[in-house]
């Protein structure tokens, strides 16, 4: 009989015009083919404070508006900060952007957050760069290449096999 698995990778995302969906259902897919461990994808709207707490990792996808992270994404962030804080400490994480032409910015607003939460980040951010720059570009739903969605699902084993051996 097959032991179901005890740690749970949380991803959260945000997504307008479905390219970070793309690549967080990439990173999903990568650790469930990985296994070891549950895997929970949830829009941000939908997450909480107990899905925060019930998990043992995280993936924190959005993309990148205006040089910040998207404002449903903040969102949550706001509305878990204080049920998490000093709850959550050392926990691994990692962050995915999709951005018209940067994304560092958002990255670095991730981190921030996450150093309050006293997270650990075991990879460097996973930057997906769409090239949209005109408003019809960046209002239009988005398709993300094959290379980019094999680097989240790459991110996905790696995490599901780190937390799933303990070494995060």
């Amino acid at each position: 009989m097959n032991t179901p698995p005890s740690k749970t990778l949380l991803i959260v995302y945000q997504s307008t015009t479905g390219a970070t969906r793309q690549m967080a259902d990439a990173v999903a897919q990568g650790a469930i083919e990985e296994g070891g461990v549950r895997v929970r994808l949830l829009p941000a709207t939908d997450a909480g404070p107990a899905d925060v707490l019930d998990a043992d990792a995280y993936v924190f996808a959005t993309p990148e508006n205006l040089a910040a992270i998207a404002g449903l994404m903040k969102d949550f962030f706001d509305r878990c900060y204080y049920p998490a804080l000093d709850r959550v400490n050392g926990r691994p994480y990692a962050s995915l952007i999709c951005a018209g032409s940067d994304g560092s910015n958002a990255a670095r607003q991730i981190a921030r957050i996450a150093t309050g939460w006293r997270l650990r980040e075991v990879a460097p951010p996973l930057i997906v760069c769409t090239r949209a720059q005109t408003p019809e570009e960046i209002l239009a739903p988005k398709h993300v290449p094959a290379a980019e969605l094999q680097k989240g699902a790459e991110l996905g084993a790696a995490l599901a096999a780190g937390v799933a051996m303990g070494a995060f």
